[in-house]
């Protein structure tokens, strides 16, 4: 009962923990200072035991749904400093008084085997996401990209989309675009665009423990492939949709490198009902980017990247548009569930005709809580 009782203590007295735990081994350190409140097998302790009401973010270890997409780096700053390090409730006490950096290690290897079921993508390799480049991870969250025009015919194109996960291989994804572009007479008109409908699974992932350093900083790579139906829910005829529907398959890569390095690669292609509408195109996208936090590597997330994205119809004598997009993410919140990016799309070739654009988006990860919570 180490955790409700000397984490109520401290909670009441608001000093330290007088000593170091002089446990080792993930599991005995779990029942130790943890299983009190979450549990043996991490589903709880309940109300009776445990002495106190449970916040509606309080874990559950022992389902895979909840925990496997979780970052290392997030529990860790929950066990280092407490609930409120990431916005969640101060029933978490912090433990830096009590555990070492490694017994954190250990315990935290100890809470992912909690989840019996094996095949779901661990968090780590869930690299952030770029502007343009899809990534492989599956989520539950809703982004909006917002893209002006800077140079060339004035326009402005959003999209909105809801991804849900579907088990532990599978996401649901909805893309709702909708615009504004210069009327051939003058001014601007606006309204929605071509409806996606897709899903995304996942066909390989992997992560290898980091045995010479901090768990956050492992290695690893996932691979998946997504299948969408466009639906022909815009109106061509003022530049806001194809005029017919179409089907798009890709497949998305990252790759987990050793500090914090990632690279994503994206292959897809669209395919119209009829080429008279449109030719069917190919395109290829990569990112490369580095992640940096301060406060020990738990604080706020940096992620600059750099993307080259290539685009070409599938007629011949057709040649391929390369563009690159230089861009950086931040979280911005606490419980770093809320994040932006902004980025600035240069054409590299054939720049006649092709505008220079202003591109960001804000991600709401609400898996991990509300709009307004963890700030």
């Amino acid at each position: 009962m180490l955790l409700l009782t000397v984490g109520i203590w401290r909670l009441a007295s608001g000093d330290d923990f007088p000593q170091q735990l002089n446990v080792h081994g993930g599991e005995a350190i779990y029942k130790a200072a943890c299983a009190a409140c979450h549990g043996t097998t991490g589903e709880g302790t309940p109300k009776a035991l445990a002495g106190f009401d449970k916040p509606t973010s309080f874990p559950h270890f022992n389902k895979c749904d909840e925990t496997t997409p979780e970052f290392t780096r997030d529990y860790k700053a929950s066990i280092r400093d407490g609930g409120p390090a990431r916005g969640f409730s101060p029933i978490m006490p912090s433990f830096s008084g009590v555990l070492s950096s490694s017994q954190m290690d250990e315990v935290i290897v100890y809470l992912r085997s909690l989840c019996k079921e094996k095949g779901w993508p661990l968090g780590e390799l869930n690299v952030p996401r770029a502007l343009v480049t899809e990534k492989a991870f599956p989520e539950s969250e809703t982004v909006l990209t917002t893209t002006v025009n800077a140079k060339g015919a004035p326009a402005v194109s959003n999209e909105l989309d809801y991804e849900r996960i579907l088990g532990k291989r599978d996401q649901l994804e909805l893309a709702v675009p909708f615009g504004w572009v210069q009327k051939e007479t003058g001014g601007m008109t606006g309204g929605l665009g071509d409806i996606a409908i897709g899903d995304k699974h996942v066909l390989y992932s992997h992560l290898n423990d980091n045995p010479d350093g901090p768990l956050y900083e492992s290695t690893g790579s996932i691979l998946s492939v997504q299948g969408e139906v466009v639906l022909a829910t815009g109106d061509q005829r003022r530049g806001l949709g194809a005029g017919e529907p179409s089907l798009g398959f890709f497949a998305a890569y990252d790759q987990l490198l050793p500090g914090q390095v990632f690279i994503q690669l994206q292959p897809g292609i669209d395919i119209p009902r009829h080429t008279e509408f449109g030719p069917r195109t190919a395109y290829l996208r990569t990112a490369v980017g580095r992640s940096f936090a301060g406060d020990g590597e738990l604080g706020r997330l940096w992620s600059p990247m750099l993307e080259v994205i290539g685009n070409r119809d599938l007629t011949p004598g057709t040649k391929t548009d390369w563009d690159i997009v230089p861009e950086f993410q931040v979280t911005l919140n606490r419980r770093q569930h809320i994040r932006a990016a902004a980025g600035y799309r240069l054409p590299l070739n054939d720049t006649a005709g092709r505008p220079k654009q202003v591109i960001a988006y804000f991600i709401w990860d609400w898996f991990d809580g509300g709009l307004f919570e963890g700030w």
